[in-house]
């Protein structure tokens, strides 16, 4: 083996530790938003989720108004749920999983303005109860149009 060729090799772990790394540093340097209604409970047990799944500071802002927050962040109606978080210029409604926040993150979909799991369904993070679960979609909204960015079962 050619000596700049062994170089080479020593350096791929760390190339790739290093991009690892970039990848991880998307997610926790965003600024994450939470806007929810001062009533509502499981925001804050979905903010706990997105905390620990993405190793994320959530700042949490009480709106007595949050069809104004939502209005002014263009959710569709029908994909409305209780709480809207803003992060790095996406918009995440409802109770999306840290993974799908993650993943829209990495990605950047074209034409994708916002992931929203419509309502609240069981299950759900934020929404656990006693092991009760319903089926549901996270879906992807944009310019684009919309799309099902995850299901689950």
């Amino acid at each position: 083996m050619t000596k700049p060729a062994f170089e080479i090799r020593r350096l791929l772990p760390i190339l790739g530790a290093m991009l690892l790394a970039a990848c991880t540093g998307a997610a926790q340097a965003a600024s994450y938003t939470m806007f929810r209604d001062p009533s509502c409970g499981c925001c804050e047990d979905w903010a706990d989720h997105v905390r620990g799944g993405l190793s994320a500071e959530v700042v949490v802002q009480d709106s007595p108004d949050m069809a104004a927050v939502k209005d002014g962040h263009q959710v569709p109606d029908d994909l409305r749920s209780c709480h809207t978080m803003v992060v790095d210029g996406f918009v995440i409604e409802g109770h999306v999983p840290a993974a799908d926040i993650a993943r829209l993150l990495r990605e950047r979909p074209a034409g994708v303005e916002g992931l929203a799991v419509a309502g609240m369904p069981l299950g759900s993070p934020g929404m656990e109860m006693n092991g009760q679960t319903q089926p549901y979609q996270v879906i992807a909204f944009g310019k684009s149009g919309r799309t099902v960015f995850n299901t689950y079962n």
